[in-house]
């Protein structure tokens, strides 16, 4: 392991300053117009150092009922504006995103606690959203169908569904909400946002950020809302709001199915975006070298705390010693520090509560069995004074024991061996959750086998790449616990719109289908 060299000058004041960022922030927002909230105040402070960044006072239940209010009346004005027109305000909210990429990410990076880098691409997400949007605007096709009754056109067409409910985690505290509201403005419908209470000021600040080109362009009121609020002022209440037709949440497997519950009970729709517990199966036929770029990346890539960062090897025993020897080796060699210092890899857990989860892992891998190879333990010393600061570690195990198993949102890997590929498929696909996966080897039978039905069961298959770092282009989400949602690319934009079926009848006379007779 290695530190990086301190250097205590970030320009966090000047790029506060660029984004609007106050000492104290309002905590409701309907686009173009802040509300005067007066809920209890939430601090931000930074992982990476423990300094408070800023405040915000949440909103209230009466500031909900507000925005919710505006949205309906939004709702009804933006489904009116032609979908390349609303394609257009996307545009112009991706060229404000270029704008101000290098300050925003630099807030991501600084209150998340990723690397500035990932910082970076974060926000570029959000412009390679937008840039999909803008073409989606022309493409919302429905489909024609042949008629079984004489002079009748049958086809189908796409409508918006209201007010869609974004509910995002604090590890992509602005790319998950693009990904969804983006989508859901070219489909004409209007997006209400609930960020993470752990980086509210990244969520205030995007929307500083679209205010300007929502008044620009005299987006009516209510479009693209801000709510940040404590749950017992918008928890419950916003899951069963029968206002709210979609809800789409990312976090955790167990809120998950609390979304799902009370949406469900409603009959509203829900994208749902949950844990991963993603492997890598290395193969006796991979190459070493390329798998171990790519397996550094997704492991300790955010410090672990991605949806779609490796958790478990599932290695040939004929190459087991080599790539896990090649491994701690490289582990040695990942600089941790401040995430916006250059050079660092690995930065901070997000708060002291993922530390003792961390902790807590680390101790059940020993009692049921398991092996740490490398880390185990935090980083102390001045500059890991926030006590937000992990050894990236790994661990040997035999089969997916019951921790292996869970979802740990830390940087703790997995190893294990396999004899034969359908072995390894076995141990791949056999633990709760379904999201990403992927196979190194120059085998095209069995990359062809990962892929196939009796392959991996995820909702994302990858071979020669890694879990983690999805293109906006492909559908993202996975089945199991993860929860079945898909977001961002192909056709994934169907879910903010309501299908209609039409017939239209241009005879004088009334052929009922089926064949059916029935005079009077």
């Amino acid at each position: 392991m290695k530190t990086t060299e301190v250097n205590t000058d970030y320009g966090i004041s000047e790029m506060l300053d660029t984004l609007g960022i106050k000492p104290i922030n309002k905590g409701a927002c309907t686009g173009t117009k802040w509300f005067e909230t007066s809920g209890e105040i939430l601090e931000s402070h930074s992982s990476s150092d423990g300094e408070k960044i800023a405040s915000v006072t949440q909103a209230t239940a009466s500031d909900y009922e507000k925005i919710i209010s505006t949205a309906q009346n939004a709702f009804l004005q933006w489904r009116m504006l032609p979908a390349p027109a609303r394609g257009e305000i996307v545009r112009q909210i991706g060229d404000a995103l270029r704008k101000y990429k290098e300050p925003l990410g630099k807030l991501v990076s600084y209150e998340m606690g990723k690397i500035y880098q990932e910082g970076l691409g974060e926000v570029q997400e959000m412009i390679d959203i937008c840039d999909f949007a803008v073409g989606l605007s022309r493409q919302l096709y429905g489909l024609t169908m042949h008629s079984e009754r004489p002079k009748h056109r049958m086809y189908e067409q796409w409508h918006p569904l209201g007010i869609v409910g974004v509910i995002s985690a604090f590890n992509f505290p602005v790319a998950v909400w693009s990904w969804n509201a983006m989508l859901a403005l070219v489909c004409g419908d209007v997006v209400v946002w609930k960020p993470s209470s752990k980086v509210p000021l990244c969520a205030i600040a995007v929307l500083n950020i679209v205010s300007d080109v929502l008044k620009k362009n005299n987006v009516p009121e209510g479009v693209l809302n801000l709510v940040v609020a404590s749950s017992k002022h918008v928890g419950d209440n916003f899951l069963k709001d029968h206002r709210v037709a979609l809800i789409s949440a990312t976090g955790s497997t167990r809120m998950g199915k609390r979304v799902g519950e009370l949406v469900g009970a409603r009959l509203g729709k829900s994208i749902l975006e949950l844990g991963g517990n993603n492997a890598i199966i290395i193969s006796e036929n991979a190459d070493l070298d390329l798998a171990l770029r790519a397996v550094l990346f997704g492991a300790v890539g955010t410090a672990g705390q991605r949806c779609t960062s490796t958790r478990r090897l599932i290695i040939h025993e004929s190459v087991y010693e080599n790539f896990r020897d090649k491994l701690v080796n490289a582990y040695g060699h990942i600089s941790i520090g401040h995430p916006l210092q250059q050079g660092t890899l690995v930065g901070p857990l997000i708060d002291k509560d993922a530390v003792a989860n961390f902790k807590a892992a680390i101790e059940r891998v020993k009692s049921e069995g398991g092996k740490i190879i490398y880390g185990g333990e935090l980083l102390s010393g001045e500059d890991y004074e926030s006590g937000c600061y992990v050894f990236p570690s790994i661990a040997e195990v035999k089969k997916n024991l019951p921790i292996v198993c869970d979802e740990t949102f830390a940087p703790l890997l997995y190893l294990m061996k396999y004899k034969t590929m359908e072995e390894a498929i076995a141990l791949h696909n056999d633990v709760p959750q379904g999201l990403s996966s992927s196979i190194f080897t120059r085998n095209i039978l069995e990359a062809e086998k990962f892929l196939s039905v009796e392959g991996s069961d995820c909702g994302i298959a990858n071979v020669n790449i890694g879990t983690s770092g999805a293109e906006i282009g492909g559908a993202f989400g996975g089945e199991k616990e993860t929860g079945g949602g898909r977001e961002s690319g192909s056709d994934s934009w169907k879910q903010y719109m309501r299908r209609q079926t039409n017939t239209i009848n241009y005879s004088t006379d009334l052929p009922l289908a089926q064949g059916i007779k029935f005079t009077v």
